[in-house]
C-alpha cells in the first residue's frame, strides 16, 4: 500500500502561486502513477493533472495548461503541483493519488490511494 501526505495549500491572491507536495510512504519501491485532483464545494472531484512513473508524460485538464506544472522526485517520493497566475476558480480541496503501474491515468476510478487533502484559497 502507499498512503499520500498533500501539504502546501493555503491562501493566495488571483495571480499568485502556491506549490502543492505529496509525500508517499509504505510500497514505494513498486512504479506508481500520480495524479492531482479537486473539489470545490457543491461540485463534483476533477482531474487536474497527471504524471507518470518516469514522468515523461503528463497531463492537464484544459483549464490549466500553461499554468500548473505537475513534477515528481522518485528519489524522494513525492511528487508536486506547481500552481502559478491562480484564478478564483481554483479554490478547492487538492487531493493526490496514486496508483500501481507505470503509465499516467486521468480518471478517479483508476486510483487506488488517496491523501487527504489541502485547501487551496485563492481571493480576487
Amino acid at each position: 500500500q502507499v498512503q499520500l501526505v498533500e501539504s502546501g495549500g493555503g491562501l493566495a491572491q488571483a495571480g499568485g502561486s502556491l506549490r502543492l507536495s505529496c509525500a508517499a510512504s509504505g510500497r514505494t519501491s513498486s512504479s506508481y502513477a500520480v495524479g492531482w485532483f479537486r473539489q470545490a464545494p457543491g461540485k463534483e472531484r476533477e482531474f487536474v493533472a497527471a504524471i507518470s512513473w518516469s514522468a515523461f508524460s503528463t497531463y492537464y485538464r484544459d483549464s490549466v495548461k500553461g499554468r500548473f506544472t505537475i513534477s515528481r522526485d522518485n528519489a524522494k517520493n513525492t511528487a508536486y503541483l506547481q500552481m502559478n497566475n491562480l484564478k478564483p476558480e481554483d479554490t478547492a480541496v487538492y487531493y493526490c493519488a496514486a496508483a500501481y503501474g507505470r503509465n499516467l491515468r486521468m480518471n478517479a476510478y483508476e486510483y487506488t490511494y488517496w491523501g487527504q487533502g489541502t485547501q487551496v484559497t485563492v481571493s480576487s
